[in-house]
């Protein structure tokens, strides 16, 4: 079996991939980016967080970001350097509206790797 390598893309065309599909998946809302909002008809049928399960969504949140952490702790400075230039991508644009979650999760992104910093040798 002949040894093939994978066709390595650069990683700013990784980064532009990575957001496009932000804005075609999980990200997007049922009309694309930022584009519509979503039906009443539609809100009602998603029922409210209860109590318990806010908890436990609170306690995955502190365990992913604990394990981004020790991941980033070992990481090179490259994978540092591209974890803080992909908080910028989520910062507000110029022109845009600054929306204080947006501006609060870069500074969060910015946060963890700093964090992750206290713990490398």
């Amino acid at each position: 079996m002949p040894d093939s390598k994978p066709d390595f893309v650069d990683s700013s065309e990784q980064r532009q991939g990575a957001l496009s599909r932000w804005d075609s998946e999980g990200g997007a809302g049922p009309l694309g980016p930022q584009k519509g909002e979503v039906p009443s008809d539609a809100q009602r049928e998603i029922p409210e967080l209860t109590n318990a399960e806010l908890v436990q969504l609170r306690v995955r949140v502190i365990a992913l970001e604990n394990l981004v952490i020790a991941l980033l702790a070992e990481a090179p400075d490259r994978q540092l350097a591209l974890a803080r230039e992909m908080a910028t991508y989520i910062s507000p644009r110029a022109g845009f509206t600054q929306h204080p979650l947006t501006i609060h999760a870069a500074a969060h992104m910015v946060d963890l790797v700093e964090r992750a910093g206290q713990f490398r040798s």
